[in-house]
This record gives structure tokens, sequence and C-alpha cells, in this order.
């Protein structure tokens, strides 16, 4: 059973799942976060839309920070690194965006792993102690995530997290300068039970 709290301090929440640490990204993690995109880059190209030339200098990390503290603040989306259980390890990203209150209550989940920590359940941790605190702090009732038909690990995350293939989406986002088909995945609140394993 996955150990999960969560805490509010002055930089929004702290959840902590199975082995992992999330948390929202602070102008301290600049150098963390830019040695590990720039040593995944040919790993995490081909899955993403495509970087800008400053993607990875100082100001644009510090832009990415305004963006996501008034994401957050509004409600619209929750950015999360993916730390180690002590915090001293960055791992990648997973972010609940595209927050729709009312008639939908329902988010976006999307990821990132660093290529030193591919392949070891790290994404899988995150995507599941996100979709807890979605679904038990948040209290949404649905959550949604794409990925591009080719990408077997991205897919075989979500599927140990619960979610379902539920269609194909022709040119649906543009990755890497291209428009891509993607494959189209949803998750219920009641698909899960409080252990964080889904339902039979």
């Amino acid at each position: 059973m996955a150990l999960l709290d969560w805490m509010i301090d002055a930089t929004g929440p702290m959840v902590r799942g199975d082995g992992v640490r999330l948390r929202p990204p602070r102008a301290s993690d600049y150098a963390a976060w830019s040695q590990l995109r720039e040593g995944s880059r040919d790993y995490l190209q081909p899955w993403e839309p495509a970087w800008p030339e400053d993607d990875l200098t100082k100001a644009a990390f510090k832009r990415r920070l305004a963006i996501y503290a008034r994401e957050m603040e509004l409600g619209n989306a929750w950015p999360f690194f993916v730390l180690s259980e002590d915090g001293a390890t960055l791992f990648g990203a997973v972010t609940l965006s595209n927050v729709r209150r009312g008639v939908a209550e329902t988010g976006t989940i999307g990821y990132w792993i660093g290529r030193p920590y591919a392949g070891q359940g790290v994404a899988t941790a995150a995507v599941r102690t996100l979709v807890r605190y979605a679904f038990d702090r948040l209290e949404l009732h649905r959550l949604e995530a794409a990925c591009l038909p080719t990408n077997t690990g991205s897919r075989r995350v979500l599927e140990k997290s619960g979610f379902r293939q539920e269609g194909y989406a022709r040119a649906y986002l543009k990755i890497n300068g291209e428009w891509a088909d993607h494959l189209l995945f949803g998750l219920v609140a009641d698909e899960i039970d409080r252990g964080g394993r889904t339902s039979s």
C-alpha cells in the first residue's frame, strides 16, 4: 500500500508516494533540471513539443516558474517535480493540467523522466501518486492522458497506473515539430481503491 501524504507550504503542495516525492519546481532546482534535461535531450525530444532555442536557460526557467505559480493560484494546473524520497535527486516531472471544474471535474496528466532513471518504475510511481492526489485531495472525477502510439514505455506507465485506452486521435498534438496521432486514455475516480490500485 502506498504511503501518501501531503502538506502545503509557501511553494505549494508536497506529495509523497512509493519511493518518490512530488513538489512544485523552485528557483533552486534550475541547475539539476537543466542538467537532467540536457543530458536527456536525445531521449526526450522524440516525445515532446519542439524545444525553443533558449529552453534550458535560467531566464526560460524563471518564466516557467512564473507560469506555474499563476496556474496553481488559479487552480488550472499542478506542476510537480519528481524527486527521490529524500528530495535529493531530481528524476523528472509530472503535471496535472487543463483542470476543468463544474460538470467536468477533470484534468490531464503528462510526465517525463530523465534518461538515467527511465525503466525503473519512477514514472509509474509518480503518476500513481498524482492520480491519488487529484482524486483524494483535489476531488476530481476523471483524469485523461495521451501518448504517441510508438511510445510503448509511456503506454505501459498509463496502463500500470489504471488508465484505459479510450480512443485514437489523429494529428492530436504537435510533437517535435510535427502533428502526431495519439492514443487517448482515461481513468475515473471510482476505478481505484484507496490503496491506489485499480478496481477489478
